[in-house]
């Protein structure tokens, strides 16, 4: 008895070490927080956001993650709206403990984040937030560590006029704007000072809020204005119902707009004739682009079992990704502080271009034209302010 009773207290003390030691052994963990709507009035754009983000993630973890250490996504739904932003970032700070956000899509979503982040010493890229008020403060000093992959508002209106001028040939524009969405609010503005820099003449704006559905009466005066162009520059769930009301009414003005309309739920019938400003193009024969087609196609499959063409939502999240997983490499260490000074310095290839940030960390790039024809979305051109 004595015997089995010493074998068993032996048994039991080498599964204990044995446990101990598996669990020393363990990979440790880098965790990075994917902060998308994934409900609300835009979900294709945080499913398209979370998917290329995950794919990078996964991409290094085959690679042996970085710095010895897997990393772990976690994934939050903010929504694109305020509220719910901030409390999913303050839930990947405060309980999950992560360093890293990747987040949000859209700026009003985005620039709460940024202060919660910035204060508490978080690093975050927004893939596709365009506001400048995302990493810059009111009294105009960039935020120390919040990044972006995407260009601004200020430049993307400034090729959306620059476009309609040289390419379109257009002499006039009607400006259709959501006075109480910043992004919407912010490409208005800088389109319309940047066509009348270039010589063109707005003969009309117009507002309207995002609850709206029926907008005869503002589309009555495009009609009766008779503009080169209407500069639509909001998501692709309001371009869908403008557009459509607009060529029931007969509008033949060309629609220009920003990278909101870039989504597989723009309906490419209403807006065809259309042009919008956006961050890559699945054309682009560079190794970058056309290895991230593969890839995600791989992974990411339709309804039909087809591989999934991703959109730009998708390559800036990826970009995005790998520029954070990037710089954490280079820091050599996982401490907020020193991967901020790494982004900071940073050189990366990414598939939206070659990145290296300005002083209020924006990158540097230059942006991509696309056209809605035959019901679908095809290159245009490239455009340089």
């Amino acid at each position: 008895m004595r015997t089995f009773k010493f074998l068993s207290i032996l048994l039991i003390v080498v599964m204990v070490l044995s446990a101990c030691t598996t669990g020393a052994a363990a990979k440790k963990e880098i965790k990075i927080a994917i902060l998308a709507p994934l409900s609300g009035s835009q979900p294709s754009f945080g499913q398209m956001t979370r998917d290329g983000a995950l794919l990078a993630i996964e991409e290094w973890n085959a690679k042996g993650g970085v710095l010895d250490s897997k990393i772990v996504a976690v994934v939050e739904d903010s929504q694109c709206t305020p509220d719910p932003a901030v409390n999913a970032a303050n839930k990947v700070i405060d309980q999950d403990k992560v360093h890293y956000i990747i987040g949000e899509v859209c700026s009003k979503a985005s620039i709460p984040i940024s202060e919660i982040a910035n204060a508490k010493k978080v690093v975050q890229i927004s893939p596709t937030s365009t506001n400048p008020d995302v990493t810059v403060d009111k009294e105009g000093k960039t935020k120390d560590f919040i990044f972006r992959a995407c260009f601004i508002d200020p430049f993307q209106g400034k090729v959306g006029a620059k476009f309609a001028i040289e390419n379109l040939k257009a002499k006039t524009a009607f400006i259709m704007v959501d006075q109480a969405n910043d992004y919407v609010k912010g490409l208005a503005s800088f389109f319309e000072a940047s066509f009348k820099e270039m010589g063109g003449t707005i003969v009309g704006t117009e507002s309207y809020t995002g609850k709206d559905t029926d907008f005869s009466a503002i589309l009555a005066k495009v009609a009766d204005a008779k503009p080169d162009v209407v500069y639509l520059p909001d998501y692709y769930n309001v371009v869908n119902l403008v557009a459509k009301q607009a060529k029931e009414k007969g509008i033949n003005a060309s629609f220009i707009g920003g990278d909101g309309w870039d989504s597989s739920d723009l309906d490419t019938a209403a807006a065809d004739g259309g042009y919008f400003t956006n961050h890559y193009s699945p054309d682009d024969p560079r190794p970058e682009v056309q290895n991230f087609l593969k890839a995600f196609g791989a992974k990411y499959k339709n309804d039909k079992g087809e591989a999934k063409v991703p959109d730009a939502l998708a390559a800036l999240a990826y970009d995005a990704t790998n520029l954070m997983i990037q710089a954490i490499k280079e820091a050599g260490t996982d401490d907020a502080v020193k991967v901020k000074d790494a982004l900071v310095k940073i050189n990366f290839k990414g598939v939206s271009g070659t990145i290296t940030f300005d002083a209020q960390h924006n990158p540097v790039k230059s942006a991509t034209i696309l056209a809605v024809k035959d019901g679908k979305v095809k290159f245009e051109a490239v455009v340089n302010p």
